[in-house]
């Protein structure tokens, strides 16, 4: 066993150093300051095991980091998995993969961060691809092994045999490796996203409704489209143009089609007037026919893609040669931002594509380490790009990696059904990254309604209709229903940009996996235990192959904030089972009240998707919009109060469009409601810290007693 030395790097963080790693990693790459004031807040906490039952092995040149496992104990994380939540007992092979049919661990977003319900968390920070055994090996001379079975007579027998050690393959140069303390699994998160510079905090419009349009539309026809929203009074802030805005796309040359788009800055401007934002599709590769081609052909790859270049972007060439263009071409007449697709490569039999592994690059990158890390350059460097101009932006990616909390992007695929994209959902909050399950299209009017209130509660609510063209009316007979949820997006937009508010200054994600809704993992455990639970489906289980154990995992409902609980119905579904953490819990539409830590059952039909929202919560809404506010916009306040006990809400404030907000020009408001002597409700404002210049973006503030409305 080989020695491996950690040292202190922040409060509840240690780094070690194995090998001589790469300098290309992740965190390296994006070079963010931790936050250190938020990190020693959170307390200098210790990890729940000793460094010296930390173990580093070689298999000839291979090194091997082994951590102690409970016999209880859960692992989650790993970034964007959608077969299950918690990862015990499996083996995580974490490679960039566009078409993970298969349960591997491979996936778009492979963050190779895994977090302990015992209350730790660690990171293999390297651009390389690592295998996590998550207590799916044992080793010979492991203290706790489970005995042989006779798997013909023994009811007790397992394909998995519980594990008393979790191991780690590291690549051979090896890599850095951290640890965060907790005590709690969201403390262990929120460390996590912290020492990578904290979350995102998007532009308030990105949270309102986004549409992509068919890949072939013009100028024309989008804009016909964008009046149809405004004629029919559904709301959307951001319309996505698709592949066919390019003179050419497969590869592409990130220049407007002169047929398509002939004057694309009076086309930008005449969709600002209507309220609407563009966001623009497109992939790494760049077509023969681009005008920045022969000046990124020495800076490229050694493979094509498509026929098109693969940049290193690693290069500060190539960054600029990418960037100027895109001021140019499309920031400078307004473009809000990229669809950054693609860049996470498929091995499929039937359209493998992508550069090999041993592909080579000038910087002296190879292909394993480009495709781990290609999704995270294109989203850092477009993320710069606008920051330079003082203009934050919001848009989609399909590949990313660690330490991607700060990145204003959303992940996002059509492989996968819809309780797959809940889970992934889900799963995402473990590992600092986000994700859409948009909407494409759907068999009938059910799916599209139940696909349709899920995605209003997301990340990112967007309808992607590059495909069939598919309309938030599309089905007449549920338009109501679509426009209802939609509308109740953009009326719960305050509440949504103060979870995301949070998410930056705090590192606690807006959308929490039921793990990091209770106080402990006992507590969870607990809850999670009281229900009858049998459904025929093999969730999770430390067997799951041989479906031994039928184990409920709540990774079909998740919290958005502190104080509202989502969970999406499915088609065919007319109730469900819900899991509510401690206290009392309202339902936010129906008003009806259920007791917490515990497993209700809820109906649900077709027009109501069951959301609850905290007892004694404070919620910040405003009034129906087309679109979300901007910078000088003002509009009203009202703050929902649900129960009749004491409550407190917060509310994030600033212009919602540039980074002044980092250096103070923001304002945090706080409602809290009182009871007095006569058992009346008493409602006060509070400001707690606010730059003296930050303009308040409500005109006025009013509050209501949850849907009741009170003076």
């Amino acid at each position: 066993m080989a020695a491996l030395i950690w040292q202190q790097h922040a409060s509840g963080v240690w780094r070690g150093t194995i090998g001589e790693p790469s300098v290309l990693s992740p965190v390296s790459w994006m070079n963010r300051e931790p936050k250190y004031e938020a990190l020693h807040q959170l307390g200098d906490m210790p990890l729940p095991f000793s460094m010296e039952e930390l173990r580093l092995d070689y298999v000839g040149a291979m090194p091997i980091l082994s951590f102690p496992l409970t016999e209880q104990e859960a692992i989650y994380g790993m970034g964007l998995q959608f077969a299950r939540m918690n990862q015990r007992g499996r083996t995580r092979f974490l490679r960039v993969n566009s078409d993970p049919k298969q349960d591997t661990g491979e996936t778009h977003a492979p963050v190779p961060f895994f977090v302990s319900d015992r209350g730790y968390g660690v990171l293999i920070d390297t651009s390389r691809v690592p295998t996590v055994y998550c207590g799916s090996t044992v080793h010979i001379d492991d203290n706790g092994p489970e005995a042989a079975r006779d798997r013909n007579t023994d009811k007790a027998w397992r394909a998995t045999p519980l594990s008393s050690r979790m191991e780690v393959r590291l690549p051979e140069e090896g890599a850095t490796v951290y640890l965060f303390s907790g005590p709690t699994v969201v403390d262990v998160v929120k460390r996590y996203n912290l020492f990578c510079g904290g979350g995102t905090l998007p532009p308030r419009w990105g949270l309102g409704f986004w549409h992509r349009v068919p890949k072939l539309y013009s100028d024309k026809m989008t804009l016909a489209e964008a009046r149809e929203f405004r004629e029919r009074a559904i709301p959307c802030d951001v319309i996505g143009l698709e592949p066919g805005w390019h003179s050419r796309s497969y590869p592409v040359t990130y220049e407007w089609s002169e047929e398509r788009f002939p004057d694309p800055s009076e086309f930008v401007s005449s969709m600002e007037q209507l309220g609407f934002r563009i966001n623009l599709w497109e992939h790494p590769y760049i077509s023969p026919d681009a005008s920045i081609f022969e000046a990124m052909k020495p800076l490229s790859g050694s493979h094509t893609v498509w026929g098109g270049l693969a940049p290193d972007y690693t290069l500060k060439a190539a960054q600029e040669l990418y960037m100027n263009q895109h001021i140019e071409q499309h920031a400078s007449i307004g473009v809000s931002g990229y669809k950054l697709d693609e860049c996470d490569g498929s091995e499929l039999t039937n359209h493998s594509w992508m550069f090999p592994a041993h592909a080579t690059f000038p910087s002296g990158a190879d292909g394993e380490q480009m495709r781990q890390m290609y999704g995270l350059l294109f989203q850092k460097m477009t993320s710069d790009l606008y920051r330079k101009h003082n203009r934050r932006t919001y848009g989609l990616v399909r590949a990313s990696n660690a330490a991607a909390s700060t990145l204003p992007y959303v992940l996002y695929s059509d492989l996968y059904d819809h309780k797959q994209f809940i889970r992934a959902l889900s799963n995402a909050s473990f590992s600092g990254i986000l994700w859409t399950p948009e909407v494409r299209k759907a068999d009938n009017s059910e799916e599209w309604v139940r696909r349709m209130q899920s995605v209003c509660f997301s990340p990112m609510a967007m309808l992607n209709a590059w495909g069939d063209g598919t309309k938030p009316w599309s089905f007449p007979e549920v338009e109501p229903i679509i426009r209802h949820y939609i509308e109740l997006r953009m009326r719960l937009l305050p509440y949504f940009y103060t979870a995301f508010a949070r998410y930056r200054f705090e590192g606690l994600p807006p959308f929490r996996a039921m793990p990091l809704a209770f106080e402990t993992a006992d507590q969870y455990r607990k809850a999670a235990s009281k229900t009858g639970f049998d459904h025929g489906e093999v969730l999770n289980t430390t067997d799951a192959a041989y479906g031994k154990q039928r184990i409920k995992e709540w990774d079909d409902q998740f919290l958005i904030g502190d104080d509202l609980l989502v969970a999406p119905m499915f088609s065919g579904e007319q109730g469900r089972d819900v899991l509510l953490p401690p206290g009392g819990w309202y339902g936010f539409e129906t008003g009806i009240r259920y007791e917490g830590d515990q497993v209700v059952h809820v109906q649900a039909p077709l027009e109501l998707i069951p959301i609850f929202v905290r007892e004694g919560a404070v919620i910040p809404m405003m009034p129906v919009r087309q679109h979300a506010p901007n910078g000088t916009e003002r509009t009203p306040l009202e703050w929902l109060h649900f129960g009749n006990v004491p409550g407190r809400g917060m509310l994030f404030d600033d212009d919602g469009e540039s980074f002044d907000y980092e250096r103070g020009k923001h304002i945090w408001q706080y409602a809290e409601v009182t009871v007095d002597e006569q058992g009346d409700l008493l409602f006060e404002m509070k400001e707690q810290a606010g730059a003296a210049d930050a303009v308040s973006s409500y005109s006025s503030v009013t509050w209501r007693l949850g849907l009741k409305s009170i003076n």
